[in-house]
């Protein structure tokens, strides 16, 4: 086939066959099929991709949004078919492209995948009154920023009380089993902030025994289920906060607390490549497409801008 007559149908195949030799986790690829075949290839894969454009991109995102596709699994769409052109881009199918020129606009509250960014009051009321049960868990997820996976897989021997270090070498898949983290870059360590360190302390004495050493087991002892902890535990807490939407659903999720730890990283002036270490992402790139927007500081740039006109003019 001459390379002009390959469609974006074309590119999402061999873009999935990419995926799959590349052994991504089971509840990814299910993830990327569900974008390819449910949205993209029904309202764009027979369009040619040598005749592709930003503004057919960017009405297939419109479509999406006006059909009620939430922005946060809009986003993630978003980035699948940024991947399948670029797998594309690599075969020489395009010479561009066009999706990395459309951009869906988000407010510093909202992360890269759509998600509400917790609030510091937000993430004290949840500090303060979170029950006993999960209190150490999402006190650990704020303070330290990993996911809930790696926590729900973290084990005491990779929590160094000395050095006071965890180390993150593994994580639960939402199958309830233990592998590695989901990249090299996840596999990390992490300071414990000093509340952490108390908090886990105390939280050694009460922790259901484990077989496999788990730090936050269930009550049984085994690795605990996601939608257990959502279900029967953060969303009664979020709806006892009132931290809620109108519709009264959360406002954010367990994955919130992830994003309020970044946030709190970048306040603190750590510059971009540390916070990607500590996240454990694959590539600044994907730090920066996240949370990028929070490093924007409007009157910081004025300053910047001003000695710079300084520098020159006054050498």
């Amino acid at each position: 086939m001459n390379h002009s007559t390959k469609t974006l149908h074309d590119a999402c195949e061999s873009w999935l066959k990419t995926c799959e030799r590349n052994e991504l986790e089971r509840a990814t690829l299910k993830a990327y099929r569900s974008h390819v075949r449910v949205h993209i290839e029904p309202r764009i894969g027979s369009l040619l991709l040598s005749e592709l454009s930003r503004a057919q991109v960017r009405d297939f995102m419109h479509g999406l949004m006006d059909d009620g596709v939430s922005r946060a699994q809009l986003r993630k769409i978003m980035v699948s078919l940024r991947s399948i052109l670029s797998e594309a881009v690599e075969r020489e199918w395009v010479d561009h492209n066009v999706a990395t020129d459309v951009k869906l606009k988000r407010s510093r509250r909202v992360a890269g995948d759509g998600k509400t960014i917790p609030t510091k009051e937000e993430i004290r009321l949840i500090l303060d009154h979170a029950p006993g049960s999960h209190r150490a868990l999402f006190t650990t997820a704020i303070f330290t920023g990993m996911r809930i996976s790696e926590l729900r897989g973290l084990a005491w021997d990779t929590v160094d009380f000395e050095r006071r270090l965890i180390s993150v070498r593994q994580r639960a898949d939402e199958f309830g089993e233990i592998g590695p983290p989901k990249s090299r870059a996840g596999y990390r360590d992490i300071p414990m902030a000093p509340t952490v360190h108390r908090t886990l302390e105390a939280w050694r004495s009460e922790a259901p025994r484990s077989v496999q050493g788990l730090v936050f087991p269930n009550e049984a002892g085994r690795i605990q289920n996601y939608a257990n902890i959502y279900n029967r535990v953060f969303r009664p807490m979020m709806t006892d906060l009132g931290l809620v939407k109108e519709d009264g659903k959360p406002k954010f999720g367990i994955h919130g607390l992830r994003h309020a730890a970044a946030s709190l990283f970048i306040e603190q002036g750590w510059n971009p490549k540390k916070i990607q270490t500590l996240l454990g992402h694959a590539s600044i790139t994907m730090t920066m497409d996240v949370y990028g927007h929070l490093f924007e500081n409007a009157e910081e740039d004025v300053s910047m801008f001003e000695q710079l006109e300084k520098d020159l003019l006054d050498a």
